[in-house]
C-alpha cells in the first residue's frame, strides 16, 4: 500500500484556506466548446414548439398528433433521436390505474429517454418534468359543484384544495414550469452527443411524465433502477430556470440555486458542492447558490424521487420565482429569458462533463460500511484510507472544520490510497478526497462520515 505523509506543505495549506476555485490553465477546451454550443435560439425554438401542444398535462389526449401530452411525447422523442446518431432514445412506460384526486382515470405515462453510452455503466441522470398544469380558467357552475361527500367534478373545481387536478384539455402552456427545464435537457443532449468525446460515463437525458401529479414517472423509474441495481452516481433535476424577475419584483439573472437534501454530508451533498465548484471554473460570472434544503419549503421534484430510492440527486431551479405564473395559463415562453436558461444549461453542463470524464469517487469505506480513517500513527493524526477508483491517475484530498458547510483546505497526493496528515484531529475536521484522472477531471468527494451511535439499552428487573 502506497502512503503519502503530508507535512511542509500540510503547514502552508493550514494557514489559510484554499483557493478551491482552479485557474483558467486547468479547462478543458472541449468542455468549454460544449458550453459554447448551447444555443439560446434553440431554447427559444424547443419552448415555442413545446408550448404549442396547448396542454401537457398528464391527463390530456394521447390520441392526436398535435395536441395533448401524448403529440408532445412523441415530438420530444423524435427531435432527440434527430439530434444526434449516438442517442439511444426510447419510452420508458408504465400503465397508472385511477387513484387518488390527481389522477382520476387510468392513464399511461411515458418518460422520454436519450442514453449517451459510456465506457462505462455508472449513470449520471439530467432530467425535468414536461407535463404541465394550470388551473381552469374559471369556477364551475353551482350545478357542478362538488357534493358534500368530495370528490373532483366537471368544470375545473374540487373538494380537495378547491382544484380539479383532473381537468386536463384546457390551455396549460407550462413554459417555465417545467417547458425551461424540459428544452434545458433536450439541448444538453443534443451538445453532449455532438461533441464528440467519449465520456467515461454513460448520460442519461430524460424528461419525465406525471411530475403535477405526485411525482409518478420518477417515481416509478427510481424503483425500476433500485430493484435493478443501476449504478446511478447522479441526479441533475431541472425545474424552473427561466424567469428573472420575481413576483416581488427583485430581479436576478446571474445566480442560480441548487437543493440538496441533507445531512450536511450526504451525498446529495456532495454533488451540489462539486456542481458548485465546476460550474464556477468554466463559468465563473454565473452564481450557483447551493441551498441546504431537498427542495424549496415544503416541496419536492422529480430529484426526490430518487433521493427515496437512495441516489444522489439536485434541484437546479431560478433564483426568483413568480408565483403568479405557477401552474397558470399565464406560463408562456415569452416570460422567460433565454439568455438565462442558457446560463443555467451551462450551469449543468460544465459539472456534468467533468463528472462524466472523471474516475468513479473513492471508496473511503471497508467492506463492513466503517469509514477508513484512523489516527495513526502518533494518535493526534488523521490517516486516510480508500480504495483506488479505477482509472484514477491521483487524488485529492479535502477537509475543513467540523462545524463549517464548505471545504476550505484541499491538497492534490499521488496515486497513493492513504494519506497521513500530521497533528490534525480527526475530531475537529471533516475529510474527503475525489479521483483525479489523466486529464486532471476530479470525482465527486467521498467524505468521511462519522457513522451513527449505537443505541444503549439497559436491562432492570
Amino acid at each position: 500500500m502506497r502512503m503519502a505523509w503530508i507535512t511542509a506543505a500540510l503547514a502552508l495549506t493550514l494557514g489559510a484556506p484554499a483557493a478551491l476555485v482552479a485557474q483558467p490553465a486547468d479547462l478543458d477546451p472541449r468542455i468549454a466548446r460544449i458550453l459554447d454550443e448551447v444555443s439560446e435560439q434553440r431554447l427559444a425554438d424547443l419552448l415555442k414548439r413545446l408550448q404549442g401542444f396547448e396542454t401537457r398535462h398528464t391527463l390530456s389526449t394521447q390520441e392526436s398528433p398535435t395536441r395533448g401530452i401524448g403529440a408532445a411525447a412523441q415530438w420530444i422523442h423524435d427531435e432527440l433521436a434527430r439530434s444526434s446518431p449516438r442517442l439511444e432514445v426510447s419510452f420508458d412506460t408504465y400503465d397508472i390505474p385511477a387513484q387518488g384526486d390527481r389522477i382520476v382515470h387510468d392513464v399511461r405515462i411515458r418518460n422520454v429517454m436519450a442514453v449517451l453510452p459510456g465506457k462505462s455503466p455508472r449513470r449520471i441522470y439530467v432530467g425535468a418534468h414536461y407535463d404541465s398544469l394550470a388551473r381552469p380558467p374559471r369556477p364551475a357552475p353551482a350545478a357542478e359543484q362538488p357534493t358534500a361527500q368530495g370528490g373532483a367534478r366537471a368544470g375545473g373545481q374540487s373538494a380537495v384544495g378547491g382544484f380539479d387536478w383532473g381537468a386536463a384539455d384546457h390551455f396549460q402552456p407550462g413554459a417555465n414550469d417545467d417547458g425551461s427545464g424540459t428544452v434545458v435537457v433536450m439541448e444538453l443532449a443534443r451538445v453532449f452527443a455532438e461533441s464528440g468525446i467519449d465520456f467515461d460515463a454513460t448520460l442519461v437525458f430524460i424528461a419525465f411524465a406525471g411530475e403535477e401529479q405526485g411525482l409518478v414517472g420518477a417515481l416509478l423509474h427510481a424503483e425500476k433502477a433500485s430493484a435493478k441495481k443501476l449504478p446511478i452516481e447522479a441526479v441533475f433535476n431541472n425545474d424552473m430556470l427561466g424567469n428573472v424577475v420575481g413576483g416581488n419584483g427583485v430581479a436576478d439573472g446571474e445566480s442560480v440555486r441548487v437543493f440538496a437534501e441533507g445531512p450536511e454530508d450526504s451525498p446529495s451533498r456532495q454533488l451540489a458542492r462539486f456542481i458548485q465548484r465546476q460550474a464556477a471554473r468554466y463559468q465563473p460570472s454565473h452564481e450557483v447558490r447551493l441551498i441546504a434544503r431537498h427542495d424549496r419549503f415544503g416541496r419536492g421534484g422529480d430529484h426526490t424521487a430518487f433521493n427515496q430510492h437512495g441516489f444522489a440527486g439536485v434541484r437546479f431551479c431560478e433564483s426568483n420565482e413568480d408565483f403568479s405564473r405557477q401552474h397558470s395559463a399565464e406560463d408562456t415562453w415569452d416570460g422567460v429569458s433565454f439568455a438565462y436558461m442558457a446560463r443555467n444549461a451551462r450551469a449543468n453542463a460544465a459539472p456534468l462533463a467533468v463528472m462524466a470524464l472523471a474516475p468513479p469517487a473513492p471508496i473511503v469505506v471497508s467492506d463492513r460500511g466503517r469509514p477508513m480513517i484512523g489516527r495513526q500513527p502518533s494518535g493526534y493524526d488523521a490517516n486516510l484510507r480508500w480504495q483506488p477508483s479505477a482509472g484514477a491517475v491521483g487524488y485529492r484530498v479535502f477537509w475543513r472544520e467540523a462545524w463549517s458547510p464548505d471545504w476550505q483546505h484541499e491538497m492534490r497526493v499521488g496515486d497513493v490510497t492513504t494519506v497521513v496528515l500530521p497533528n490534525v484531529s480527526i475530531d475537529d475536521s471533516v475529510f474527503g478526497v475525489a479521483a483525479v484522472g489523466p486529464g486532471g477531471h476530479e470525482s465527486v468527494v467521498s467524505a468521511y462520515v462519522n457513522p451513527p451511535r449505537e443505541e444503549a439499552t439497559i436491562t432492570t428487573r
